[in-house]
């Protein structure tokens, strides 16, 4: 069984490490992760948890390891209308929107 995203968030961050965390923040449709799916990425592209599985999540984890570098937090979109759909494998027909944000060193993830 795998840790808890959360925990994992918690624990790399205290250890000093740059970490982003990404959460599925509403759906539309068919989506493969219910809302309030967590991943939890550092700046070396390790990961843990899952927000949807294929392509968009090497897209997000993609995104989260910039963020966790210092780009500001992001809100990504996947969708079947979205022409990148197709391309990162969301073609269920359903939309995704994931919020991607950096947790500071020593920061405790917030449930």
């Amino acid at each position: 069984m795998t840790d808890d995203p959360l925990d994992v968030a918690e624990r790399w961050a205290k250890e000093g490490r740059r970490v982003a965390l990404a959460t599925v923040v509403d759906t539309w449709g068919s989506a493969p992760r219910p809302v309030g799916s967590h991943l939890v990425i550092d700046g070396e592209g390790a990961f843990e948890g899952s927000v949807s599985g294929g392509c968009v999540e090497g897209a997000v984890i993609a995104e989260a390891v910039e963020i966790a570098a210092g780009a500001p937090a992001k809100l990504l979109e996947f969708g079947v209308a979205d022409e990148t759909a197709w391309e990162v494998g969301l073609s269920c027909g359903g939309t995704i929107r994931i919020f991607v944000e950096p947790l500071a060193a020593g920061e405790g993830a917030a449930a």
